[in-house]
């Protein structure tokens, strides 16, 4: 399996190739890193030949090419009311104006939490499975990630996830 992960961001793609190779191999299946075999990062300006890209992946001795995108991110802002708790026993009743401590001692329990706006970050994913000889799609996954903050985390839980579905699903092959 030749694994390229498309994205920008050099951190993001090596964390992701590394990771995604390192649990490919640990069930039995051997994987390329593009980044192991391409040492510059393309762009419109400098893409090379498709024959020099699919030699290069070819002698790898890849069967397939694993590819994960970044399809679109979302932001979206949200309000989470704020809520008024009271640690009194359910029909309690205080004398609120019978005296100092009665007053004090009913309103001091209640614990008001403001209400406040959240930013949520959503990432939609994208990974496909390709013949290396023909070039024809074997398999796709689509996902959403909601608050993807941990990068780490993140990719140990996506990772997991991916390898095990295209095992479960019959198109990764163990050595």
């Amino acid at each position: 399996m030749f694994i390229a992960v498309l994205n920008s961001n050099v951190q993001v793609k090596n964390m992701l190739e590394n990771e995604l190779a390192y649990r490919a191999d640990q069930r039995g299946i051997k994987a390329s890193k593009s980044h192991d075999v391409f040492i510059q990062t393309f762009s419109k300006e400098n893409m090379p030949e498709k024959d020099m890209i699919f030699s290069i992946i070819r002698e790898t001795g890849a069967e397939t090419i694993f590819t994960v995108s970044l399809l679109d991110k979302e932001t979206s802002t949200r309000y989470v009311p704020g809520s008024t708790t009271s640690y009194a026993p359910y029909g309690v009743r205080y004398p609120y104006y019978g005296g100092f401590y009665g007053y004090y001692s009913s309103v001091y329990p209640v614990v008001y939490d403001p209400g406040y706006y959240t930013t949520d970050n959503t990432d939609y994913v994208e990974s496909n499975l390709y013949d290396a000889k023909t070039e024809k799609l074997l398999w796709s996954a689509q996902s959403k990630t909601l608050n993807p903050n941990d990068l780490e985390h993140f990719t140990n839980d996506y990772v997991n996830t991916l390898i095990d579905q295209l095992i479960k699903d019959g198109v990764a092959k163990k050595e």
